[in-house]
């Protein structure tokens, strides 16, 4: 088969995920035949680095031979089962190793499908917490500007990206927006952890003006990733949990994208030192393998809704694959691969590398600001430095970049005009340095008249 042969097949029938299909006239597919380690290649032996992991669920490449082994051995054991009045080993053991590698206190796991069920699940434990608590009127959520939770409706509403969100606006629940710490925004000479000091300041006071009406704070630590990859000082969180304590409102961890050593460490809740009220994670649960998720919570969470099934205490919220078995396999050889790979470690050497092959970008006319978290770097193209005047959205300029990236060896997938850079982390050196190559040639193409 010939690329252009599935790609002919392929229009005819199959509607991508975010994408206007009529760009597809002129932008063409690219399949995939095969993947290995960062490499993916199509039908005719072209190949290109993964840089943005397939959408951030890839960590330790493709076909990585321990998760394969996983797979195969648990699809010979069992595939799946109910997990409503049944258990099995697989979904037990990722329980608790979860225990084990996130923040102190988060005793109790309740599987999804993906990231978006997740920050469902979690929405509704905090409102239905509160009503067991004798406290219905505690209904609000509060999210940040520039957040995004997931494409559901629930998860939607707790958005703030106007290009997901402004369409189905009638469809969605109301919620507080607390400005966001998105250090971009600091004045010149502040630092990230004043900046993030001085915007907490709002949230404070909507928490205490409104604790009586809202259920939770939902916040995606350190980096708001479909907000064009801004990022925040950890300080932001340290503080949110001590208010969130002060005014009796959970907080919500939305670990999704950046949790599994995204940011440089393997939660991010860890740069702040807090415990959240939920944890809600997947994409790099399993490498990149299945879709899986998890909402971690507290015995505290836990206990308000255990009682006599005629109380209706009881979080009745399901999804068919709940707790997957196969998914649970490859989730445990994901962990076990961090466990026995010194994988965070060996990120600090690798995210070093990241930050020293665009550092000839600093002084770049056209780049407005390069910033970092772990393994995690954006690239930000912008009109003009000085005043950090954004290019018009309409012109598409990261489009030049993806389009130039796949003509040298490369998938870089720019978020509007961030280019950014989200590997697997079997990355080595020489293709992070090339990596780096190709966005700096494709963002001097990007900019140009």
């Amino acid at each position: 088969m010939r690329n252009a042969d599935l790609v002919a097949r392929g229009l005819k029938s199959v509607w991508h995920p975010c994408t206007q299909m009529k760009d597809h006239e002129t932008l063409p597919l690219v399949p995939i035949k095969r993947g290995e380690g960062v490499w993916l290649e199509d039908f005719e032996n072209n190949r290109f680095i993964d840089a943005v992991s397939s959408w951030w669920v890839n960590l330790f490449g493709h076909a990585n031979p321990r998760i394969n082994a996983a797979i195969n051995k648990q699809i010979n054991e069992l595939e799946h089962v109910i997990l409503a009045g049944f258990t099995h080993e697989p979904v037990v053991n990722l329980s608790e190793r979860l225990i084990e590698v996130t923040p102190e206190g988060l005793n109790k796991c309740f599987y999804a499908d993906n990231g978006s069920s997740a920050i469902e699940a979690a929405l509704k434990m905090s409102f239905h917490y509160w009503k067991n608590q004798g406290k219905p009127g505690k209904k609000n959520f509060v999210n940040l500007s520039n957040s995004y939770h997931g494409e559901t409706l629930g998860a939607l509403a707790l958005g703030d990206v106007a290009l997901y969100k402004d369409t189905y606006q009638p469809l969605l629940m109301e919620v507080l927006t607390a400005p966001s710490p998105d250090a971009y925004n600091k004045e010149e000479g502040e630092t990230d952890e004043a900046y993030a000091l001085r915007q907490f300041e709002a949230m404070e006071k909507l928490l205490e003006e409104k604790h009586e009406e809202i259920c939770a704070v939902v916040v995606e630590p350190l980096i708001q990733c479909a907000g064009g990859m801004r990022m925040h000082h950890p300080i932001y969180h340290t503080k949110l949990r001590e208010a969130c304590d002060r005014y009796g409102v959970h907080l919500i961890a939305d670990e999704i994208a950046v949790g599994f050593g995204r940011t440089g460490t393997m939660f991010a809740c860890e740069q702040s030192g807090i415990t959240p009220d939920f944890m809600c994670l997947s994409k790099g649960l399993t490498a990149g393998y299945l879709p899986l998720s998890v909402v971690l919570t507290t015995d505290t969470v836990y206990n308000a809704f255990y009682d006599d099934y005629e109380t209706l205490k009881a979080f009745l919220h399901s999804h068919s694959y709940t707790g997957n078995p196969i998914g649970c396999a490859v989730a445990l050889a994901t962990l076990g691969i961090f466990r026995d790979d010194n994988v965070i470690e060996n990120n600090r050497r690798l995210s070093a590398c990241m930050a020293d092959s665009v550092a000839h970008l600093a002084d770049h006319p056209n780049v407005g600001d390069i910033r970092q978290h772990g393994m995690t770097l954006a690239i930000e193209m912008v009109k003009d430095r000085a005043s950090k005047t954004p290019f018009p959205w309409q012109e598409r300029r990261g489009v030049r970049v993806y389009q130039h990236s796949l003509t040298r060896q490369a998938l870089l997938r720019p978020l509007g005009n961030v280019v950014y850079f989200m590997p697997p982390y079997v990355i080595t050196e020489d293709q992070i340095r090339h990596l780096a190559q190709v966005a700096t040639e494709g963002i001097d193409i990007a900019v140009r008249d």
